[in-house]
């Protein structure tokens, strides 16, 4: 089993039952002991922004503030770079913790030992 996971999220309130089994899963597995990686990418980039994951809604799924502040906790959120800079989103908009980062970097946490890349 791998050690670690990288999450990259591409949909956001335009996807919702995509963008929630990506939180949740990397919630899950944090929980687990998992050393977890998600990254937001495309929509999903505003739930870098405080206060924007408490307006997403989907029926019968977990909070989505509460499965990011789960993540937070004890794992790594990243905003891709280019997703931040086409919302103008800077890192001084972005919830403590959350940091901003290109695709070398995506591509180094992805292709490490004993890690599994998962993309919603």
């Amino acid at each position: 089993m791998a050690k670690k996971l990288v999450i990259k999220v591409t949909a956001g309130a335009d996807a919702p039952e995509r963008c929630s089994q990506a939180f949740t899963v990397a919630a899950v597995a944090v929980a687990s002991g998992v050393d977890v990686s998600l990254w937001l990418t495309g929509e999903s980039a505003w739930y870098a922004l405080p206060g924007r994951a408490a307006e997403f809604e989907l029926p019968h799924a977990a909070p989505l503030p509460d499965l990011l502040d789960s993540i937070l906790a004890a794992g790594r959120v990243t905003l891709c770079t280019q997703c931040a800079a086409r919302r103008e989103i800077t890192e001084q908009d972005v919830i403590k913790g959350v940091r901003i980062a290109g695709a070398q970097v995506f591509v180094q946490e992805a292709m490490a030992e004993d890690t599994q890349a998962l993309v919603y």
